[in-house]
């Protein structure tokens, strides 16, 4: 999962949520130093990923990229989710995205010092930019995958795995839908 699907999948409270968007940036950091509900928020990140990463319809989905993209599906399938995530709101809120994305936002800004440096630069472009309502088109769901392309330290055929995303845009969101539902079910009880 991405930052966008973590925060909405984390428990209620703006500290956990902090913590669910920390466990892509915890590299480092004793969760035994974090506060009760950051901490919280990191080890339901660390349980919503493992879930996903066994899920059956996740597997099956990384299979549909080809076998030279097939090694960073995951990574294109964590930023896709955002965008399926937003473009069925309505199946899993009563809140509206923008209502949520605004609440998220000033969450981050009001809880800057639980972050460590790494997670306070990118957090500033996510809500400076507004990257999560960027993810409402799939263009830039292309556009955020070749940006972490060109992050990566050795040649690889990652970047345009978009035109591949498109090829399967159909069969990739019908397998989220049949994923997400059990995903959220099993955040909703995750410690």
């Amino acid at each position: 999962m991405n930052h966008l699907a973590h925060l909405f999948l984390a428990p209620n409270n703006p500290q956990a949520r902090v913590g669910s968007l920390l466990g892509d940036f915890a590299r480092g950091v004793a969760p035994g130093d974090l506060p009760p509900r950051v901490r919280e928020g990191l080890y339901h990140h660390r349980a919503v990923d493992a879930f996903t990463d066994r899920h059956p319809e996740v597997i099956a989905s990384k299979r549909l990229f080809s076998p030279q993209r097939r090694r960073f599906a995951g990574v294109a399938l964590d930023i896709l989710y955002d965008h399926y995530l937003l473009r069925n709101w309505q199946r899993f809120s009563h809140v509206e995205p923008d209502t949520f994305i605004d609440q998220v936002y000033q969450e981050l800004d009001a809880n800057w010092s639980l972050m460590p440096e790494s997670m306070q630069r990118v957090t500033q472009q996510i809500v400076h930019h507004d990257w999560f309502r960027s993810y409402m088109e799939l263009e830039n769901i292309g556009y955020a995958l070749d940006r972490v392309a060109g992050r990566i330290r050795f040649t690889n055929a990652f970047s345009g795995i978009i035109e591949e995303i498109e090829e399967n845009d159909a069969e990739l969101e019908r397998r989220f839908l049949q994923f997400f539902p059990e995903l959220k079910y099993f955040a909703k009880e995750a410690p």
